[in-house]
């Protein structure tokens, strides 16, 4: 008799651990790259149509204050990462040969995951370093790198399409490396005998805008920061990387499609150099940049239409946001200003990439997962930052760490729209957003990127807006209202030394 109740404790035990496997979902972070909050026709862009994110909106949770930490991408995907404000550690863009930043020894997203026990992969761009220190032989063994910082399985390139080495990483290794051709990569001096976008224009096939840097080392008819030598059967082609980045995306969920498994997928699209796949050259009328986003909205497609073939789409959570705002002329002359048509990437928010305002950090931000959350918008105040906390809440998994991402699960499954009441954003300066009000302190920095034409929103007087009523950032406050310049400078202040 004994006997017969420890089986049957067994057996309830295991159906409610396959129970529990079931209830857990996928989970698909689907990050693009520079894309603007209103560059999507589902957050109100007219000149351009996105039917597939569009699609996905619809049947999520589609967030008009949905934020990045950062107006730039490698400070973006540190706090993601580990759920830390980036400007604590002095996270900034990286090089394309940097080593590691993201501390291996500490909780991470994929770490949660891990212990929930989930597989996890990133597929795409990383640009979070490689490596301990920024000399490495890219010919041998790269590490530590994603897999260090808790992914089971990665495929990335080091940092982004426009810098060098122009290669993709699985796992530890170059892929399609020639040991007869080892590569060689500088960021100081050039590098061997190839041309460079500087001494060879002619060779160029996209022209690079003076004085952003992208006239090194020529690959595929493109200029590069950085020089490179060596690693020609490993280079990439880039009408290829995406839809490479994809074919890889589409085989690990079909491998993975019994068990539970986080995906984090980092897009390209649409970050220079923009050079989309054929198929999709001139279909937007909007240059390269909108056949760009073209491209990403079908590859977004694409992953669904996986998650529905293979019975997955209903308890699989699809996550699609952005690193930082829009930027159009970021070292290419690739049609993005002159075809523009009447296309506004920010949607009328003052800023874009590398600013301090709205445009800078305010981007799309849709979770779909049709098995819990009902089709809704919400303007709760919510970051990227706060994924760690809230995975590690509905997994159950020990959050001990300290961290300045918060809970928002509840906020992530629309069961409210209360979201932060605090929120430090980092452009060209810092700022603090509490409950709506929004201030930026005085500075000298120049008000405008002139290489990028984007107003950075530096001043010399302190600025203050009520985004709840102003999120344009039209009507300054600040003189109106000098007791809440005060409060705001002060918590400002006392977040930053909160370490």
């Amino acid at each position: 008799m004994q006997t017969h109740r420890l089986f049957l404790a067994f057996i309830s035990i295991l159906l409610a651990q396959i129970v529990l496997a079931q209830e857990k979902p996928n989970v698909i972070l689907i990050y693009t790259d520079d894309l603007g909050y209103g560059d999507l026709s589902c957050y109100g862009a007219t000149k351009i149509k996105t039917p597939h994110v569009d699609n996905l909106a619809s049947q999520g949770i589609k967030f008009t204050n949905g934020h990045s930490t950062s107006a730039t991408c490698t400070p973006s995907r540190y706090a993601l990462m580990t759920g830390v404000y980036p400007w604590r550690s002095g996270a900034a863009i990286l090089p394309g040969d940097a080593a590691l930043i993201v501390p291996t020894d500490r909780l991470t997203l994929p770490k949660v995951f891990k212990n929930a026990g989930y597989k996890t992969a990133i597929i795409g761009k990383w640009h979070l370093g490689i490596g301990t220190e920024v000399q490495k032989d890219w010919n041998g063994e790269l590490k530590p790198g994603p897999n260090e910082t808790g992914f089971d399985y990665s495929f990335i390139f080091p940092a982004t399409a426009d810098r060098v080495p122009t290669v993709f990483v699985e796992n530890h290794r170059v892929v399609g490396l020639d040991p007869d051709d080892p590569i060689a990569v500088d960021y100081n001096k050039k590098i061997g005998n190839e041309p460079t976008g500087k001494e060879n224009p002619e060779l160029l096939k996209m022209k690079a805008s003076p004085g952003q840097g992208h006239d090194n080392t020529i690959v595929n008819g493109i200029g590069r920061i950085g020089f490179m030598t060596g690693g020609k059967t490993a280079r990439w082609t880039d009408e290829e990387v995406s839809t490479t980045f994809l074919t890889r995306a589409l085989q690990y969920i079909e491998d993975n499609r019994k068990q539970p498994f986080f995906l984090y997928f980092t897009m390209t699209e649409p970050h220079v150099p923009r050079m989309p796949a054929t198929m999709f050259k001139g279909k937007s009328g909007l240059g390269f940049r909108g056949d760009a986003i073209l491209q990403m909205d079908w590859t977004v497609g694409e992953i669904m239409k996986k998650l529905q073939t293979l019975g997955l789409d209903q308890n699989t959570m699809v996550i699609l946001s952005s690193d930082n705002g829009p930027v159009l002329n970021d070292g290419y002359q690739d049609g993005a200003v002159t075809m523009l048509n009447g296309h506004d990437p920010a949607a009328g928010l003052r800023g874009g990439k590398y600013s301090t305002l709205e445009a800078g950090t305010r981007v799309p931000f849709i979770i779909s997962w049709p098995k819990k959350i009902k089709p809704q918008t919400s303007n709760a105040l919510v970051s990227q930052m706060d994924f760690l906390a809230s995975f590690a809440s509905l997994l159950n998994v020990p959050c001990t760490i300290k961290q300045d991402g918060e809970n928002m699960m509840n906020a992530f499954l629309g069961k409210t729209k209360t979201g932060r009441s605090v929120y430090v954003q980092q452009g060209a300066s810092l700022a603090v957003v509490k409950q709506g009000w929004k201030f930026i302190p005085p500075n000298g920095g120049p008000a405008i990127n002139k290489l990028v034409n984007i107003e950075l929103g530096n001043a010399p007087e302190a600025q203050l807006y009520n985004l709840n009523n102003d999120p344009q950032e039209k009507n300054n406050l600040a003189k109106k209202y000098p007791e809440k310049v005060k409060e705001l400078a002060a918590l400002l202040e006392k977040i930053k030394q909160d370490k």
